[in-house]
């Protein structure tokens, strides 16, 4: 197989790429570098290429997918402080970068794995989403949801590609994906909360603390994303990926403080400290990934400990400083 990987620098997209070396795929990787670094993708890798430009560069995407079997398209502005911060920036990627892709992939007959998000349920507070469950989203006037709109048109232009033009493609909505090389300058909140801790700082949990949320190990979600690209039967749908083992934020908080052993304490801060006024949260977040069971056999193996635990070792080994 041979494989375009957008936003291959990145978190998701490095340890993607990876995978796919290992399993002996031919992979060329695009990256802007905005966000992802250089240093996550391998030096001398004879079957990578690594092409440093923008999906918005209707050009050069076409281009690259020409030489390829399938893509799987990750790049994305991502993090809520990056959503905040840069918000036009990060909608036109969103949207148009994904347009580039499938009309690129469409005009060459590649298939498509659209990387979506949770943040497409919005502030449905289910026990268990499934992927056909309503969407409960806020005001796009606030900054908050531009990332969940812009997914969701994403989304909708995947399905009108494949209903109206005939693409091969398949959407996966991704439940908080963390694990060694996520960083915590964007807004990702278990290395965040681990590099505070590593560094005897407070740690700041924003809101109440009573957020629920599920954490899925990277290297679960990976080979889940190859065996989902490859089941050319499953087109035209969308896939949720993560795990259902719940943790509050302030629980979160807890487990981390003594995973490190450190002697920092925690303290809370509002919304509006954290990412200006107007910004909306949501109580709990738990997926139903039975789709994802009976179509690749999906099962997490990895716990909320083992994750921390790989974070932690991570940024030891490395001496992350984040001032977040």
């Amino acid at each position: 197989m041979r494989a375009l990987v957008t936003g291959a620098a990145g978190f998701i997209g490095s340890h993607l790429v990876e995978r796919l070396l290992a399993d002996g795929h031919a992979v060329i990787g695009v990256d802007d570098l905005s966000t992802g670094g250089r240093a996550n993708l391998p030096g001398h890798a004879a079957e990578f290429r690594f092409v440093q430009g923008t999906v918005l560069d209707a050009s050069l995407i076409d281009d690259l997918v020409s030489e390829v079997d399938v893509v799987f398209h990750l790049a994305a502005a991502v993090g809520a402080f990056v959503i905040q911060e840069r918000t036009l920036r990060s909608l036109l990627t969103n949207v148009h970068g994904t347009e580039n892709v499938l009309d690129s992939a469409h005009r060459n007959g590649v298939r498509v794995l659209v990387a979506s998000t949770s943040e497409i349920y919005g502030k449905n507070t289910k026990v268990g989403l499934t992927e056909s469950d309503d969407r409960l989203v806020g005001s796009p006037l606030k900054t908050r949801w531009t990332y969940s709109e812009a997914k969701a048109i994403d989304e909708s232009l995947t399905c009108s590609y494949v209903r109206e033009l005939g693409l091969d493609a398949v959407i996966v909505r991704l439940f908080n994906t963390v694990g060694p090389r996520q960083s915590g300058r964007y807004g990702m909140v278990i290395p965040r909360l681990v590099n505070q801790a590593l560094h005897e700082r407070p740690l700041t949990v924003f809101g109440t603390g009573r957020q629920v949320r599920c954490f899925c190990h990277v290297q679960d979600v990976v080979p889940a994303l190859v065996r989902l690209a490859q089941a050319r039967e499953v087109n035209g749908i969308a896939v949720n990926l993560g795990s259902t083992e719940q943790v509050s934020i302030l629980e979160l908080a807890t487990r981390v403080l003594e995973l490190t052993g450190s002697g920092s304490g925690i303290v809370k801060m509002s919304y509006e400290e954290a990412y200006g006024a107007g910004y909306e949260d949501l109580q709990r977040r738990v997926p139903d990934c039975t789709r994802a069971r009976e179509l690749i056999g999906f099962r997490p193996e990895r716990t909320l400990d083992d994750i921390i635990r790989a974070v932690i070792d991570e940024q030891t080994r490395t001496a992350q400083v984040v001032t977040a």
